[in-house]
């Protein structure tokens, strides 16, 4: 009791000194309130994905997996990414702003309806998209990988950073169109076959590729192939991200 009330004065006297704004509109946050006003949390546009094994986002997944994939890839995120919302602001502050706090924050709530999904409650191993090790050092940390070990630790399930590797650098994806973006990380994956082996001794059923935002899946499809040239075909390959781009 008395540590709660200690963190409370002391939470208050940070938002005194040092105010914290809303991610989205702004606005000055109170101190029970993290990351987003009470006001942007109500409008939060959560897609529900994860309780619908057919969607949307999943559909324009399989479509980039149908040479390799003989099992439908579930796929889901957790809000819509719309140019002219300010929720565009999570995955960005993440990316560019190095606000991984908040990235943690967003993906836990996305681990946690993954968890409780009749679709994704079997995932026995994440794993993140990697980074090419220039843009990591540049960075100082890969954003996928800051989503993907807060959704492992709300399904318990291992998260193995090892077993994906980004073989060369590609430039931006932002600018490019459908067909330049899947040029553009064409076998830019290779799996390393000692974590592969590693990951097949585990024997796992289901398998969770996890990135920051889902644009048109030419990045996480490559992973895939990568992925599908080395697992067996039981085993499911789905994808999760915190956004992704509402294109309607």
């Amino acid at each position: 009791m008395k540590n709660s009330f200690l963190r409370d004065v002391a939470a208050a006297l940070v938002d005194l000194y040092a105010p914290r704004g809303c991610i989205v509109c702004g606005r000055r946050l109170g101190m029970r309130e993290k990351h987003l006003c009470i006001y942007c949390m109500a409008d939060f546009p959560l897609t529900f994905y994860w309780l619908r094994t057919r969607n949307p986002m999943a559909d324009e997944f399989n479509v980039r997996t149908s040479e390799h994939e003989k099992r439908y890839a579930f796929a889901a995120a957790l809000f819509f990414y719309r140019s002219e919302a300010g929720y565009k602001y999570i995955p960005q502050a993440l990316k560019y702003e190095y606000d991984r706090g908040a990235g943690r924050f967003f993906a836990a709530r996305l681990g946690r309806l993954l968890a409780s999904s009749e679709a994704f409650g079997d995932v026995d191993a994440v794993i993140p998209v990697p980074l090419h090790w220039t843009r990591k050092w540049g960075r100082g940390y890969n954003q996928a990988f800051v989503v993907a070990s807060a959704v492992a630790a709300e399904l318990s399930a291992p998260l193995r950073q090892d077993v994906l590797v980004r073989c060369r650098r590609t430039v931006s994806q932002t600018r490019l169109g459908t067909e330049d973006k899947i040029k553009n990380v064409s076998s830019a994956f290779r799996v390393r076959k000692r974590a592969v082996k590693k990951l097949a001794d585990m024997c796992p059923r289901h398998v969770l590729l996890v990135d920051d935002v889902f644009t048109t899946g030419a990045t996480l499809g490559a992973c895939h192939r990568a992925l599908r040239a080395v697992l067996p075909p039981a085993v499911r390959i789905s994808v999760a991200t915190l956004a992704v781009v509402d294109a309607s």
